[in-house]
This record gives structure tokens, C-alpha cells and sequence, in this order.
């Protein structure tokens, strides 16, 4: 009866400790994380919107890529035209990637777009989004 307790009471720690352990803050998260090893298997760019692991993946891609726009809009007017990296394009591009980078994450392929994607000059003027509210 004395080890059944012990055993209960280590349980009860165990589960409290579990409890209080904190993730470290993201400021970037979702499937583009995932790694390619595993996105690798699971994509089928040819399927398009049938196959679900696809769907998430460029949903994904746009929002991560349309916030890098709104970002770089309100830091020097300038954006990348989205409509280049549909589902025709993205997919098997990320599947190439990954095929060939099993070790890495899909989210290094899209940074690497953004960063070499010619930019369009938009119509913005600097400090138009208020990100807080009033």
C-alpha cells in the first residue's frame, strides 16, 4: 500500500512538473515547420486540392508570404506579386526541395523566395497599418 502511494505521488509530480514547463515564444509556426523528410512523403503536387496535406501547405504559403508583403509594403513600399505562387507552382517546388533536403524545413525554400523575388513598387504610404489597437 506504501509503494502504491509513493507511486501516486510521484505520478502527481511528474504530471505538475509536465504542467509547468514553457514553451519557448514562436513568431513563426504551422505545416511550413514540419519538416521535409516528412512533408516529402506526404505531398502529391499533382492532386492539387484533392489531397488535403497539399491545401494546408500552400494556405499556409500564402499567409506566411502575404505577411512578409504587408511587412515589407509598410517598411519601403515595395511587395512581391503573390499571384506567381499558386498551388501549380508552389507544390512541386516544395516538393523538389524537400525530396532533395530531407533535413531541412519548407519554410527555408519560401524565405529564400522572398528574398530573391523581384519586387513591384505599391501604392502604400509608410505607417498606414495600425498593427495596435487605439
Amino acid at each position: 500500500m506504501r509503494r502504491l502511494g509513493y507511486l501516486a505521488g510521484v505520478a502527481i509530480g511528474v504530471m505538475a512538473g509536465i504542467g509547468a514547463v514553457r514553451a519557448e515564444p514562436l513568431a513563426t509556426s504551422g505545416i511550413g515547420l514540419a519538416s521535409c523528410e516528412k512533408l516529402a512523403r506526404d505531398l502529391k503536387p499533382e492532386q492539387g486540392f484533392n489531397h488535403l496535406p497539399n491545401s494546408l501547405v500552400l494556405y499556409w504559403v500564402q499567409g506566411y508570404m502575404s505577411a512578409a508583403n504587408i511587412t515589407t509594403l509598410e517598411s519601403d513600399g515595395n511587395y512581391i506579386d503573390l499571384s506567381k505562387y499558386d498551388d501549380k507552382t508552389i507544390l512541386p517546388a516544395i516538393k523538389d526541395f524537400c525530396d532533395k533536403n530531407p533535413d531541412k524545413k519548407p519554410i527555408s525554400l519560401i524565405d529564400n523566395i522572398l528574398n530573391t523575388a523581384n519586387r513591384i513598387k505599391g501604392p502604400w504610404t509608410k505607417g498606414t497599418i495600425k498593427w495596435a489597437a487605439d
